[in-house]
């Protein structure tokens, strides 16, 4: 039975973090890299020279084939304001909120890794204290085999909170490494919607 919990609370823990890279892995409806490859006509990392109300309206029609895409619309609705103090304020504002919604349950698979780790500790110590209550009254040779298979009962479940740990930490440096490059991403689209500003100035 305890071994049976050690199983769930690992199960709980894994998915609750694997929650966490999904979340890291779509933050927006849209990758920041799909906007820049339209900004550009091409690649992303090369800019043409068409005029910025025209690479604009190529990202609007972009986005508005996805129904989901509340941020990437709020982005362009804030590249479009004028002046451009009020434009720079917006789009911050919008990278704010980006970085947000890359941020959510980051804390999440640590705290998952130290319960499954530290659940499984503690199920094995009352493993083996039910154990030992009970074969305190049967006779020796019956206590020993008793004993012998607390210990592999008390093993598995140890092993079952040390996997969902391990589950855990990696998931939180997929999603470390998810949210570091969709932030990178972000970065890159506006240094190229700035690009536009500047080469229609």
């Amino acid at each position: 039975m305890l071994a049976l919990a050690a199983a769930v609370l690992a199960a709980a823990c894994s998915l609750a973090s694997l929650r966490r890279v999904w979340l890291a892995a779509n933050p927006t409806a849209l990758h920041p890299d799909e906007l820049l490859r339209a900004l550009s006509g091409g690649t992303a990392r090369t800019h043409t020279r068409a005029p910025r109300a025209e690479m604009l309206a190529r990202l609007e029609d972009v986005v508005a084939r996805v129904p989901d895409a509340d941020w990437e619309r709020e982005l362009l609705v804030a590249a479009r304001a004028e002046p451009e103090e009020a434009r720079a304020a917006f789009v911050n504002e919008q990278l704010t909120e980006l970085d947000y919604r890359i941020q959510r349950w980051a804390r999440v698979p640590r705290v998952c890794a130290s319960i499954a780790a530290s659940g499984g500790l503690l199920l094995a110590t009352l493993v083996l204290r039910k154990g030992l209550a009970s074969a305190e009254a049967l006779p020796p040779e019956l206590a020993e085999l008793v004993l012998r298979g607390l210990v592999g009962e008390a093993l598995t479940v140890v092993a079952l909170g040390v996997t969902g740990a391990v589950v855990c930490i990696t998931a939180q440096g997929q999603a470390k490494r998810l949210a570091t490059d969709r932030a990178t991403s972000a970065d890159r689209l506006v240094a190229g919607l700035e690009g536009q500003a500047e080469s229609s100035a």
